[in-house]
């Protein structure tokens, strides 16, 4: 979902960096292969994870839900030379179209790709996170928000996506379960003194959160 109007968008995207070949190359084949290609952080949400990782110089990041690779691969090109990206994807049916990826991209000595539930697998990490970025499925948000929280270092930045939901955040009462999910996280967060955050309107709203 775009925020802005489509012309904005437009002359927004016409000044950013042009999308790497291989990411494009990925952004298509996603596009003609998955069933919910939205779900891929593209072109615009993909350069601003690149520079956050690029100024940060992380030694450890976390990623929940890699999808087909398109963000991991853009938050791994900031990794410090020593760095590991850990990325957790629930689906096992996209291993492939990830490995391959991360292949040509050239980060694949840089990222470990984790098959399961997220819940499961990140408390068995013995890490200190200097970045995480949250993008898998909207009820858990906050859980992952708690178990992340703890391990994140002061002075490190955890981003949430889809953090807007289609505006659906803005009802008051809703039985859906993934809208629920956001607002319970984006309220929690916003009273949460252990942290600074900012929540951009762009894309499908980014949550910028800082642990002091």
């Amino acid at each position: 979902m775009e925020l802005i109007q489509p012309d904005i968008s437009d002359y927004c995207k016409a000044h950013t960096t042009p999308e790497e070949p291989v990411l494009a190359s990925l952004n298509r084949e996603t596009h003609l292969s998955q069933i919910y290609p939205r779900m891929l952080s593209g072109h615009m949400q993909g350069t601003f994870l690149r520079m956050i990782s690029c100024m940060l110089r992380p030694e450890r990041i976390l990623e929940v839900g890699t999808f087909t690779g398109y963000s991991a691969i853009n938050l791994a090109m900031g990794l410090e030379p020593s760095g590991i990206l850990h990325t957790i994807e629930v689906d096992p049916e996209l291993e492939d179209i990830i490995e391959k990826y991360l292949t040509e991209a050239g980060v694949k000595e840089k990222v470990k790709l984790h098959i399961g539930e997220a819940e499961q697998i990140i408390p068995r990490f013995d890490e200190t996170w200097d970045l995480a970025f949250i993008d898998a499925d909207k009820p858990n948000y906050l859980k992952y928000y708690g178990m992340i929280l703890p391990r994140l270092r002061e002075g490190g930045f955890i981003l949430a996506d889809n953090a807007l939901w289609d505006g659906k955040v803005l009802k008051t009462a809703t039985n859906n379960k993934d809208t629920a999910g956001i607002q319970a996280f984006n309220d929690f967060v916003q009273n949460d003194e252990r942290v600074e955050n900012l929540l951009l309107p762009f894309r499908d709203g980014l949550m910028m959160i800082r642990k002091k």
